[in-house]
């Protein structure tokens, strides 16, 4: 899972890297996009751990969070 390997050097206890993953993953979804690395994917997952690193921790608000980026951009 390409959120995983964004992860590498950041620090995240074990409940937000869950939560992180279930955004990406739904967010992947209703974009249409796989789990293989490619840019589109490496930017959701950037913006997922943006979010978490500034104090969110629910999935469902990092997927909708996500998803009003992406319809924005």
């Amino acid at each position: 899972m390409p959120i995983r390997q964004a992860l590498v050097e950041q620090s995240f206890d074990p409940e937000q890297v869950r939560a992180m993953a279930v955004a990406f993953e739904k967010a992947c979804q209703s974009l249409g996009l796989t789990d293989t690395p490619d840019p589109l994917t490496d930017i959701v997952a950037r913006k997922i751990i943006e979010m978490a690193k500034a104090g969110e921790r629910d999935p469902n608000r990092l997927y909708e969070a996500v998803m009003i980026w992406a319809a924005a951009a």
